[in-house]
C-alpha cells in the first residue's frame, strides 16, 4: 500500500503507521516511507501523512529515522505547496527548534508572501522564540511589523497579539492598535468585533500604552459604523475614557454626526437605545470638558422632540445638571429649552422642563417668556371643555342655553339629561395644546407640577418687580390658571379625576401665593435649588468613588511583613524544609477544602488558593461500597461545562465496555456521547463530557456506569449516579442600571417570583449584605438611603447573566423594634424575562437565606481518602518525620 499507485490509498497507510507502537514492524517499511517525500501528490507529501509519519516515528523510535528534522529542512528548502510547508515547518518547530529558526532566518524577507497557514504557524514560533530568549526580538521584530500587513485577518491579528508582548515601545502600541482598529472596521463578524475591542480595552489597562491610544480616539470611533448595539456602546465606553482636551472637539463634531444619521433613518428598536447612547455620551463630554457644553447643547435639546421618552429625558438630566453647573450657559439653556418647549411629545418630559424654567428664569423677561409658552400650551381660560359643559358655545361670545334633551328608557318612561351632567366627548379630529390634552387625558400630575412653577415664577417675579400693579396681574393669572386646573380636576369632564394628593399640592401653591410668608418664600425660592446641588455633588462623589474602585489598587507592604513563597511551601519542595508543614497543609487542604485564605499566608487576604477551590468543585457520584466508585470535577468555562469524571474499578475484574451514560435536564446539552473504556482491577481512568449551557435555567446531569464483566455470562452492571446541579452562579454577574430602565425594565417582564424571608438574621444590613454575596447581584439603592437603623428597609437590586438576561429583585423587609433579638422578616419580589431565570433565582435565594453557622464542619468522605493516603506516602518517604511524629500527628487526625 505505501507503493500504491492510488494516492489517497498511500496516505491513509501512512495515516495509520502513526499508530504503531512497535519498532520491529517500522523498521523494515522506512525506506517505502522515505520514498513517499518525493512522491507527486501533495497528499502524500503532507497532509497529515508523510511529515505526520515522519514526527511520530521520529518522537517514539529516533533510531528508525534519526536524520528526520535534516529530511524535513532540505524539503522545505524545496517544497512549493503551502500545505505541505506549513505541515513540515510545524514538525521542525518541535523536532529541531534550532533548524526551525536557521530556515526562518533565511526566508524572512519572503514572510508575507506566504500562505496563511504558514504565517500563523511561524507569528507562533517567534512567539515562543522571543519569550524564551529576549535576545532574539530584534532579529524577528520587522518580521511581526510586515506581518501586520497580511492579508489574512487571522494573521493580523496574532501578529498585533505578539507584537504588543514582544515590545512596549509607543510605536510598538501604535501598529498594534491600528491593526486592531482596521480589524474591527472591515471584519463582518459582530463576535469577533467584540473579541479585538476587548483586546484594545485590555490595552488601555497599561498607563504608558493609554497615552498612545489617546492619539486614536479618531480611528476608534469609526467603529461607530458597525449596526450591532453592544460593539457601539463598547466603543463609546472606550472613547470616553480615551478622550483628552487635544481631541474632545473633533470627538464632538463625530457624535454630532451620529446624532444627525439618527433622525434620518426609519425608527428601530435599537436606534432608540444609539440615541440614548450618544445622549450620555456628549453628556459625559460636557461635564468632562466644560468648553464644549456651549456647541453641545444646542444639538441635545432637539432631541426633546423626539418620540423616544428615554433619550429625551437623558437629555433633561444633561440640561438640568450643565444649568446648575455653568451659570454662563443659563440664559442660552433657557432660551433653547423655551423654542423646543412647544414641540415636546412627552409629559414626563415636559414635567421636568417645566421644573427646570421655574426653577432658573430668573429675570423679568425670561419669566414672561415662560408664562408666554405656559399660556400657548394650555390653550385658552377658562377652559373650553367647562365651558362646552356649562352650555356656551366655543366658537362664538353669546351665551346659549343648551336645551334638555327627553330620552325613552328601556321600560317605554322618559328620562331627562342635561349637558351639566355629561361629560364631553372631544372630536376624534379635535387637536388640544399639549398640556391640556396631558390633563384630559386624567394626568394631573403635570398639573401639580405646573402649580409649583407657576409659584416659583410669581415669588420671584414680585421681588424684582416694584410695581404693584403687574405684581398682582401675574400672581392672578397665575393662580386663575390653578384654580381652572382645579376645576378641570374635579369636574369630571376628564378621563379620571385628579387625585387628593395633586389637589392638595395645588391648594399649597395657591395658599403661598395669597399669605406670602418669607419662611414659605425661602423654601420655594432658595431651598430647592440647594437640594440639586447636594444631589449632583452626592452623585459626582458616588461616581469618584466607583472610578477609584475599578483602578488598580497599589499594594502596600509593611516593611517587617514576611514573604511567604506557595512554590517553598508546597509538599515537594523537600531540600528547602517545604516538608515541615507537610501535614498541617494536607490536613488543612482536606478540612477546609475551598475556604478564603482571609490570614493572607502565601496568598494574597480573600483570594482562593488554586487547589482548594478546585477541590471544592468535586462532586462524588458514587459510594465507596459500589463496584465502580465515580466523582466528577466540575468545570464551569462560560457557555462550556467540562465534567471531568474520575472512574475507579474497586473489584477484582476486568471491566469491559464501561461506559459513562449521562443525560440532562434544562437548557443543558451533551456535546459527545463518551467513549467506553476497558478497566483492569482494581485500575482507574478519566473521561471527559462536555456540555453545552443555553441559559441560566437550573439545569441538572444525571446518568449511570454500564459495564460487562469479563468472563461472566449476566447482563450489563449498572450504578446509578448521584445527580449533578448546576449552579445558577456561575453565570449571573453583578450589573448596573439607572432608576429610569430599572422602572422600565419591572413594567416589561412578565415572570415574577415572590419569596418569603425565612432567615436567622437579626440585622437588616447585615441580611442585605449577605444576600448579595450569595446571589452575586448589586444593590442599586444608595448606601445613604440605606443608612442609619428605622426598623425597616427596601433596596433593588440587579443582575446580568452572560448570555445576556436580566434579574431585577426588590428587597422589603423590616425588623421590630422592641425585640431586638427577632429575625428580619419580609419578602423579596424576583423579576425577569425568563420563567427559568426567575425560578432559579428564587430557588438560590431561597438556600442561602441562612446565616452559615461558624461550626467545624465534617470532613467529607472524598477529601479524608485523598488525605490519609497522600499522608501516609508523605510519613513514609520524608526523613523529617520520626515515629514520635508520627504518633503525634495521627493523634491530631483523630482530634480533627
Amino acid at each position: 500500500d505505501l507503493q500504491h499507485p492510488n494516492e489517497f490509498l498511500r496516505g491513509s497507510t501512512l495515516r495509520f503507521l502513526c499508530k504503531l507502537k512497535e519498532p520491529e514492524l517500522l523498521e523494515p517499511l522506512m525506506p517505502a516511507i522515505r520514498a513517499c517525500l518525493e512522491h507527486r501528490h501533495s497528499y502524500v507529501r503532507s497532509n497529515d501523512s508523510f511529515v505526520l509519519a515522519s514526527f511520530t516515528i521520529y518522537r517514539n523510535f529516533e533510531f528508525l529515522i534519526p536524520d528526520a528534522p535534516e529530511l524535513i529542512a532540505n524539503f522545505l528548502e524545496g517544497e512549493q505547496d503551502m500545505s505541505c510547508k506549513r505541515n513540515a515547518f510545524l514538525m521542525l518547530l518541535h523536532a529541531d527548534q534550532e533548524r526551525a529558526l536557521a530556515y526562518l532566518a533565511s526566508c524572512l524577507d519572503q514572510v508575507t508572501s506566504f500562505g496563511d497557514i504558514l504565517q500563523l504557524v511561524i507569528v507562533e514560533l517567534i512567539y515562543k522564540v522571543c519569550h524564551a530568549n529576549p535576545s532574539e526580538r530584534s532579529r524577528f521584530i520587522r518580521c511581526i511589523y510586515n506581518l501586520l500587513n497580511s492579508t489574512s485577518q487571522a494573521v493580523r491579528y496574532e501578529a498585533a497579539g505578539t507584537l504588543v508582548t514582544l515590545s512596549s515601545a509607543p510605536t510598538a502600541i501604535k501598529a498594534a492598535a491600528s491593526c486592531y482598529i482596521e480589524l474591527i472596521v472591515k471584519e463582518s463578524d459582530n463576535n469577533v468585533k467584540l473579541i479585538v475591542l476587548d483586546r484594545l480595552i485590555a490595552l488601555k489597562e497599561h498607563p504608558t500604552h493609554e497615552r498612545v491610544l489617546q492619539d486614536l480616539v479618531m480611528d476608534i470611533l469609526r467603529v461607530l459604523a458597525s449596526p450591532d448595539l453592544e460593539v457601539r456602546k463598547k466603543t463609546l465606553n472606550l472613547a470616553m475614557e480615551l478622550v483628552s482636551s487635544r481631541n474632545i472637539e473633533e470627538m464632538v463634531l463625530v457624535l454630532k454626526k451620529e446624532v444627525a444619521k439618527t433622525h434620518n433613518v426609519v425608527e428601530h428598536e435599537d436606534t432608540g437605545k444609539y440615541r440614548q447612547l450618544l445622549v450620555r455620551t456628549l453628556h459625559s463630554c460636557c461635564i468632562k470638558f466644560p468648553d464644549v457644553a456651549a456647541t453641545v447643547i444646542p444639538v441635545l435639546i432637539e432631541f426633546l422632540s423626539d418620540t423616544n421618552e428615554l433619550a429625551a429625558s437623558d437629555v433633561l438630566i444633561f440640561v438640568r445638571e450643565a444649568i446648575q453647573k455653568f451659570e454662563s450657559l443659563r440664559p442660552l439653556i433657557i432660551e433653547r429649552l423655551l423654542d423646543a418647549f412647544p414641540t415636546v411629545k412627552s409629559v414626563k418630559v415636559h414635567r421636568a422642563a417645566l421644573w427646570i424654567l421655574g426653577e432658573y428664569a430668573t429675570t423679568t423677561d425670561d419669566i414672561q417668556a415662560v408664562m408666554s409658552q405656559v399660556r400657548q400650551t394650555l390653550g385658552e381660560l377658562p377652559y373650553d371643555e367647562l365651558r362646552r359643559a356649562a352650555g356656551e358655545k366655543v366658537d362664538e361670545d353669546t351665551t346659549q342655553q343648551v336645551p334638555v334633551q327627553k330620552l325613552v328608557t328601556s321600560d317605554g318612561t322618559y328620562a331627562t339629561q342635561s349637558a351639566f351632567n355629561t361629560a364631553s366627548i372631544s372630536k376624534k379630529g379635535e387637536a388640544r395644546p399639549p398640556l391640556r390634552q396631558y390633563m384630559m387625558d386624567g394626568d394631573f400630575f403635570i398639573g401639580a407640577a405646573l402649580g409649583t412653577t407657576l409659584a416659583k415664577l410669581a415669588l420671584r417675579y414680585m421681588s424684582l418687580t416694584s410695581d404693584s400693579k403687574k405684581q398682582n396681574r401675574f400672581c392672578a393669572e397665575s393662580m386663575l390658571i390653578m384654580a381652572s386646573i382645579l376645576h378641570l380636576g374635579k369636574s369630571g369632564l376628564a378621563t379620571k379625576n385628579m387625585t387628593n394628593d395633586d389637589a392638595d399640592r395645588i391648594y399649597l401653591c395657591l395658599r403661598v401665593l395669597s399669605d406670602r410668608s418669607p419662611v414659605i418664600v425661602n423654601i420655594f425660592n432658595e431651598n430647592c435649588r440647594r437640594a440639586l446641588s447636594i444631589m449632583l455633588a452626592a452623585k459626582a462623589e458616588e461616581e469618584a468613588s466607583t472610578q477609584k474602585a475599578k483602578e488598580k489598587p497599589g499594594s502596600v507592604v509593611q516593611a517587617d511583613d514576611p514573604i511567604s513563597f506557595l512554590q517553598l511551601s508546597s509538599s515537594r519542595g523537600g531540600e528547602l524544609g517545604g516538608t515541615e508543614n507537610v501535614f498541617e497543609l494536607s490536613l488543612n487542604q482536606a478540612v477546609v477544602g475551598g475556604r478564603r485564605d482571609g490570614m493572607g499566608s502565601g496568598i494574597g487576604a480573600g483570594e482562593m488558593t488554586p487547589g482548594l477551590s478546585k477541590l471544592n468543585k468535586v462532586t462524588q457520584l458514587t459510594g465507596f461500597s459500589d463496584p465502580v466508585y465515580a466523582e466528577a470535577y466540575v468545570h464551569v468555562n462560560q457557555y462550556d461545562i467540562v465534567l471531568d469524571v474520575l472512574i475507579v474499578n474497586q473489584t477484582g475484574d476486568t471491566l469491559q465496555n464501561c461506559t459513562l451514560e449521562l443525560a440532562t435536564l434544562g437548557d443543558l446539552k451533551l456535546v459527545e456521547k463518551p467513549q467506553p473504556v476497558v478497566l483492569a482491577p482494581r485500575d482507574f481512568c478519566n473521561i471527559k463530557a462536555n456540555v453545552k449551557v443555553a441559559s441560566t435555567e437550573n439545569g441538572i446531569i444525571f446518568g449511570n456506569i454500564v459495564y460487562d464483566v469479563s468472563g461472566a455470562a449476566s447482563d450489563r452492571n449498572v450504578v446509578v449516579l448521584n445527580d449533578i446541579h448546576i449552579d445558577i452562579m456561575d453565570y449571573i454577574v453583578p450589573a448596573t442600571c439607572n432608576d429610569t430602565e430599572f422602572r422600565q425594565m419591572w413594567a416589561e417582564f412578565e415572570w415574577e417570583n415572590k419569596i418569603s424571608v425565612n432567615t436567622n438574621l437579626t440585622d437588616l444590613h447585615e441580611y442585605l449584605k449577605h444576600l448579595i454575596s450569595s446571589t452575586n447581584m448589586k444593590c442599586l439603592t444608595p448606601e445613604k438611603a440605606l443608612s442609619g437603623q428605622c426598623g425597616f428597609m427596601a433596596a433593588n437590586m440587579y443582575a446580568r447573566s452572560i448570555f445576556g438576561e436580566d434579574a431585577l429583585a426588590n428587597l422589603s423587609i423590616e425588623k421590630p423594634f422592641n425585640k431586638p433579638d427577632a429575625p428580619v422578616t419580609g419578602h423579596i419580589r424576583i423579576r425577569a424575562k425568563s420563567q427559568g431565570m426567575a425560578l432559579s433565582l428564587g430557588d438560590k435565594m431561597n438556600m442561602t437565606q441562612k446565616a452559615p453557622q461558624k461550626t467545624i464542619t465534617e470532613i467529607p468522605e472524598i477529601r479524608a481518602r485523598k488525605w490519609f493516603a497522600n499522608t501516609v506516602h508523605n510519613i513514609e518517604t520524608s526523613p523529617k518525620y520520626s515515629e514520635v511524629g508520627e504518633r503525634k500527628h495521627i493523634r491530631k487526625f483523630k482530634k480533627y
